[in-house]
């Protein structure tokens, strides 16, 4: 009697640890997929990321580059009509307030000063 105890103990243990590995495989393939899920979110943010970084620099050195032209030919600008100064200086401030974050150490506070951010 104490075998047959013994074995529908063990075999009751068995079904439930059985369960359980169940579950616990059911857990696992959740999560895996939610992994999956995340790690494609997180290449597509690292692309979009690496993407508008390139772009960023890429004004960052025309940006540099109007700097110092306008540095150089400063007179000239009194020439140019008020319409044209103006727009070009909103477009150097829209993209300032647009990437400030990004800029902060890139651009020297004498440069941001020089441009009127």
């Amino acid at each position: 009697e104490d075998l047959t105890t013994k074995i529908e103990s063990l075999t009751a243990s068995s079904a439930r640890l059985g369960t359980e590995i169940k579950n616990l495989e059911k857990e696992v393939a959740k999560n895996q997929e939610a992994l999956d899920q995340a790690t494609a979110i997180r290449q597509k943010q690292l692309a979009e990321f690496n993407a508008e970084e390139k772009d960023l620099l890429e004004s960052i050195s025309a940006l540099k580059s109007a700097i110092v032209v306008l540095s150089k030919h400063h007179s000239s600008l009194v020439q140019m009509p008020k319409a044209h100064v103006m727009a070009l200086a909103a477009m150097v401030q829209n993209q300032l307030q647009k990437h400030a974050s990004l800029l902060q150490g890139v651009i020297t506070p004498s440069e941001r000063r020089g441009l009127g951010g």
